[in-house]
This record gives structure tokens, C-alpha cells and sequence, in this order.
């Protein structure tokens, strides 16, 4: 069969032409250091590794935003054990003003110890992250969550909205709480808060109000007692229309009214009052109960009535729940801080392994085998080569280098 001369250099471009594809492909594969360079090269790779680089990409926006969790709850979680070392010393510093051995003068420097103590706390409730955003203002973290106001209190100018971070495909984490729950609330479980009407004018002093019976149909409602004399009262629930039982005092025997119990010491007067009430609705704002015992502590007492002395073992009673509980409270919320940052430890471990086991499994995919590849790399150079020679041999051939 004869071969023209046409179609002999057609077949060896060809040749060449083809060698030189594969010698570039292997090439390109080597640069690059991945087998896929083009979807066509392995459509069902191509896909498998597109699915593992999102999943890869979709892992990392996890990790930012566990990274961002975790910092937001740590600046919290400082805030709050600075408040609760403060309670604790508030706490302390209560013990000392009821010792019965305190004058006015030791009085006035526990509340000016307590005045600073109420500015830390301020401004600890106002704490910020280092950028201008307040850690407990919810929503509007733009500005400070709390206002002192020009009567004395304090107000809270955030909202209670809590900023949830996405940090697992079905988990969302609130990266924060706002400061009306962790300032100004207490739990439901809270012990009840008992107070004093400012216009009593007998020596009548309370004890803890403890629970006999949490099963009393009448337990969780606010009580008051109203001294009809020295001897008598009547005791006044909050139902509506209100329920009012009588009773007769007598000092250190205990009352007990709604599954609860409370002892009276001193002598009441006819037209004094006290209230007991759960404390969600003993208004429970640590900054109000600081500042009323502050008040409490100025007052001078130690030339004052025996009726003053008792207004102020009652204030330092009440101050003492309300601050108790305000310290549960907190420390609830530190709970819930440590156990979502114990949380966000867990999910990067199985973030850290779910990336891993992604990666090697696109690894898998795309990755170039390199031995593989530099053999193969030498075998189509030499090809090439071979192809190239055996061509320039052949074209040498000729008749007329026979005649």
C-alpha cells in the first residue's frame, strides 16, 4: 500500500501533536498538583470535590463564628465574676452594718464602701467589648444599656433581644444576654422578699420568710400583714377580690399564711404593715436594693427612736434577700455562659474533625499521586522524543537515494 507523502507528515503532526497534549496535560497536573484540571476531566470527581470545598468553606464560617461566640461569651463571663465578687463583698459588708455593736459613724463608711461597690457595678453593667459594642444592651448595643437617672435610680435603655451566631449547621448560640436579666431579674425559685412600710412606728422586726409548704394553693401569691394593735392583725392576699385572715401576734411565735412562714420580733403598732412577696415582684433590681441600703446605712439611728432602729434591721434584712438573690441570678447566668462555651468547645473538636475527614476525602479526589505522575511525565517525553526521531528517520527515506 503506498502512503503519500501528504498523509505521512499528516499522521506524524498528528502523532506529535498528540504526544505534546498529553506531555502539557501532565504538566499542568504537576503545576497545579491536582489530577482534575477541568470538570471534563472527571465530571463525577469534579462534583465530589466541589460538594467537599463547600462543605470545607461551610465548616470554616463555623469556626469564625464559634471563634466570635467564644471571645463575646469570655468578655461576659469576666464582667459577671467581677459582679459576683462584688455581691459577695456587698454581702459581707451587710453582715458588718447589722453587727449590734456599729455606730452611725461605722454605718456612714459602709455606705461609702458601698457607694463605690454600687459605681463598679454600673459600670460593669455597662461593660463593652473593646470595639464600642456594650455586652448587655441586647440589640441596641450601640450605646450604654444603663442610665443613671436624675432621681438616683438606674434605668435600662437596651432591649432584652439576644444576637444568635450560627455556629453548627443546626445550632444557633446567643452570644450574649442582655443586662435587664442579669441585673434586674431574679429565678423563678427565688426565696420571697418581705419589707417594711416606711411609716411603721412599732419595734416590730422580721426573720426570714421560709417556705413550709410549696403546695398551698396560695403559695406564689404577695402577702400582706396589717397590725389592727399591738396584738391583732390580718393577713391580705393579692387575689382579687383579696382574701383577709385574722390572726393574733405575739412576738418570736411564728406567722404563717400561703405555705409560708415568718417570725416578728419587737413590738408592732397598730397601722404597721409588711409586705412579703415572691421576688420577680419585689422589684428585683440589684442597683435599687444597693441604693436603698445605702440610704438605710446614712440614716443615723444611734440617737434616734427605737422604731428607727428596727426600720434599719429591716432594710439590712431586706437588702440581704434581694442581694441573695441577685447573686443566684447571676451566677444562673454564669452557669449558662460556661455551659454554651463547654458547648462551642465540643463543636470545634467535631468541627476540627469533620474538616479533617473533608479535606481527606477531597484529598482523595483531586490529589496528584506525584510518583505516578514524574513517571508518566518521562514516559511521554520519551514517546515524544521517539516520535519526533522516528519521523525525521523516515523522512529520509527516499528512492531516490537508491538509484
Amino acid at each position: 500500500m503506498r502512503i503519500s507523502t501528504q498523509s505521512f507528515y499528516d499522521q506524524s503532526l498528528a502523532s506529535m501533536g498528540s504526544q505534546q497534549t498529553s506531555l502539557l496535560r501532565i504538566q499542568q497536573q504537576i503545576g497545579s498538583m491536582t489530577k482534575i484540571l477541568t470538570p471534563s476531566d472527571d465530571p463525577l470527581g469534579a462534583t465530589r470535590a466541589l460538594a467537599a470545598s463547600q462543605s470545607i468553606s461551610l465548616n470554616d464560617q463555623y469556626s469564625t463564628s464559634r471563634a466570635q461566640a467564644t471571645r463575646s461569651l469570655g468578655l461576659e463571663d469576666n464582667a459577671l465574676q467581677s459582679v459576683t465578687t462584688l455581691l459577695q463583698n456587698i454581702k459581707g459588708l451587710i453582715v458588718q452594718a447589722g453587727n449590734g455593736t456599729s455606730t452611725d459613724v461605722d454605718r456612714g463608711s459602709i455606705a461609702t464602701s458601698l457607694q463605690s461597690n454600687y459605681d463598679q457595678l454600673l459600670s460593669l453593667a455597662n461593660s463593652d467589648d473593646g470595639n464600642g459594642q456594650f455586652l448587655f444592651a441586647g440589640f441596641k448595643s450601640g450605646s450604654a444599656p444603663f442610665v443613671q437617672q436624675a432621681g438616683g435610680g438606674v434605668q435600662y435603655v437596651g432591649d432584652q433581644g439576644q444576637q444568635l451566631l450560627q455556629v453548627d449547621v443546626s445550632r444557633q448560640m446567643a452570644g450574649s444576654d442582655d443586662g435587664r436579666s442579669i441585673f434586674q431579674s431574679a429565678q423563678g425559685g427565688a426565696g420571697y422578699v418581705t419589707t417594711s412600710a416606711a411609716t411603721n412606728t412599732g419595734t416590730g422586726v422580721y426573720g426570714a420568710t421560709s417556705v413550709i409548704d410549696a403546695t398551698n394553693p396560695d403559695f406564689g401569691k404577695s402577702f400582706a400583714i396589717n397590725f389592727t394593735s399591738a396584738t391583732t392583725y390580718t393577713i391580705t392576699n393579692s387575689d382579687t377580690p383579696p382574701v383577709v385572715t385574722p390572726g393574733t401576734y405575739t412576738a418570736g411565735t411564728p406567722i404563717q399564711f400561703g405555705g409560708l412562714q415568718i417570725t416578728l420580733t419587737g413590738a408592732p403598732a397598730a397601722g404597721d404593715s409588711f409586705n412579703s412577696s415572691t421576688a420577680q415582684n419585689a422589684n428585683p433590681d440589684m442597683f435599687g436594693a444597693l441604693k436603698d441600703l445605702i440610704g438605710a446605712l446614712k440614716t443615723p439611728v444611734d440617737n434616734g427612736t427605737p422604731a428607727a432602729k428596727a426600720q434599719l434591721l429591716n432594710s439590712l434584712s431586706t437588702a440581704n434577700v434581694k442581694l441573695s438573690n441577685s447573686l443566684d441570678n447571676v451566677l444562673t447566668v454564669r452557669s449558662s455562659v460556661g455551659s454554651r462555651m463547654q458547648e462551642l468547645d465540643t463543636l470545634n473538636t467535631n468541627g476540627d474533625t469533620r474538616n479533617l475527614s473533608d479535606k481527606s476525602y477531597l484529598s482523595d479526589i483531586q490529589d496528584l499521586d506525584y510518583t505516578s505522575a514524574i513517571t508518566q511525565l518521562y514516559q511521554r517525553q520519551m514517546a515524544l522524543q521517539a516520535t519526533q526521531q522516528t519521523f525525521v528517520q523516515i523522512r529520509k527515506i527516499s528512492l531516490l537515494n537508491y538509484l
